[in-house]
């Protein structure tokens, strides 16, 4: 029971740290220049959707079998202390909508140290998958075992703003962010 308590006193602000490494950007540009995530609906049928009856099509993001790579490259590209804020923008749910949040922690001393790591990603429907991941910060776990939804928006798989509203959530000691109401 002790030691339960003595990890939620470390997990915090643990948390807090990974989430504002994860949420600052190297620079404010929107241009880049290496390979990225890609933005490009999947295309091949999917050995990930945990449905065999399910009602997707060959042409939806579900039934695609490429659909659990993208989730798990966004998801991790997102959470990617060097990812730049526009990119992160991109990643996000309704991203426009937290842009200020994104854009203000940007800067952050700690914001290259952050990252996640996918470590499941079921697809539930054709514009829903669970994923499951770890927060790291300096390559260590710093927030295990967390569960969020990833969505399929404007062409792409990005994280739910409701996960992410439930990161900031925690950062905030518990307190709800005003975009998130």
């Amino acid at each position: 029971m002790r030691s339960h308590l003595l990890a939620r006193r470390i997990a915090a602000p643990a948390l807090g740290l990974a989430l504002a490494a994860t949420m600052a950007a190297c620079s404010s540009s929107s241009t880049a220049t290496n390979a990225s995530p890609s933005s490009a609906p999947p295309s091949s049928p999917a050995a990930s959707s945990p449905a065999a009856g399910n009602s997707a099509t060959a042409s939806s993001p579900a039934a695609s079998g490429d659909a659990t790579a993208q989730i798990t490259a966004n998801w991790e590209a997102f959470f990617d202390g060097k990812t730049p804020a526009a990119k992160k923008i991109s990643l996000l749910e309704n991203g426009q909508k937290f842009a200020s949040v994104i854009n203000a922690q940007a800067g952050s001393g700690i914001a290259t140290s952050a990252g996640a790591k996918v470590t499941s990603v079921v697809v539930n429907s054709p514009a829903k998958a669970t994923v499951k991941y770890d927060i790291t910060l300096g390559g260590t776990t710093a927030l295990p075992n967390q569960t969020g939804t990833a969505v399929y928006q404007d062409g792409m798989w990005k994280v739910g703003d409701v996960s992410f509203c439930q990161l900031l959530k925690i950062e905030n000691a518990g307190t709800t962010v005003s975009v998130c109401k």
